[in-house]
């Protein structure tokens, strides 16, 4: 049977109510996690990392990868629809872009966390 351990210094009022205060809703943090599940599948941080060295079209997205470019079209969907990545159209050609930098920021730190 596990131990349970409990808090024996009572509850800090001063660190609860300063928490409290900046504490975001329950939808920021919905949101928040909804985000990070994107970032949790591999072929999806894949095309994060190559989006990261620039704009690009699905064709040459999948030769990289070595994937379909149904599959790639698949995960650059949710990439879009969660706001990542971004679409510009030359003609019949429609080419990915990261969304902007913060992107980048949050796949760079978990790669600097992972490789520590």
């Amino acid at each position: 049977m596990e131990e349970q351990i409990y808090c024996t210094h009572g509850v800090n009022k001063d660190i609860e109510e300063k928490i409290s205060k900046i504490m975001p809703d329950e939808e920021a943090l919905y949101e928040a996690a909804e985000l990070l599940k994107v970032f949790g599948d591999s072929t999806r941080i894949r095309i994060i990392f190559v989006l990261c060295r620039g704009e690009m079209c699905v064709c040459d997205i999948a030769n990289l990868l070595n994937m379909t470019q149904s599959a790639i079209s698949h995960q650059l969907r949710v990439l879009k629809q969660a706001r990542l990545v971004s679409t510009r159209r030359e003609g019949k050609t429609i080419f990915y872009s990261l969304c902007d930098d913060h992107v980048k920021t949050i796949f760079y730190h978990a790669m600097e966390h992972v490789m520590e």
